[in-house]
């Protein structure tokens, strides 16, 4: 069973390591950064609901298939791939460093 104050020690020993605060500011931007490509992308097309509701119903390639519908697929898909991003870079940059920093601290 682990000693509580080693435990507690250690998680000082990594809070203060310069790489661990430099891999979670690293983190964070990044995360922001798809968050924000993401709200753009939704709120862009909700407005594009709230204002211009005829450039969505406008049918395409002659059958019944309006404008809309390509366009909400997109946002699913640009939320499907921006995941994709991030799971990519957290596999090739993030955990390494996690595990480097962890070994490093004695676990």
């Amino acid at each position: 069973m682990p000693d509580e104050t080693t435990d507690s020690a250690r998680l000082r020993q990594v809070a203060a390591d310069p790489r661990y605060q430099a891999l979670v500011a690293r983190r964070s931007r990044f995360a922001w950064l798809l968050t924000a490509i993401m709200l753009v992308v939704f709120f862009g097309y909700v407005l594009l609901i709230a204002f211009d509701k005829t450039l969505l119903a406008r049918p395409i390639g002659g059958g019944t298939t309006t404008l809309g519908i390509p366009l909400g697929l997109a946002v699913i898909l640009v939320g499907i791939v921006l995941t994709g991003v991030y799971v990519r870079r957290a596999n090739r940059d993030f955990d390494p460093a996690v595990r480097a920093i962890r070994e490093d601290a004695g676990r």
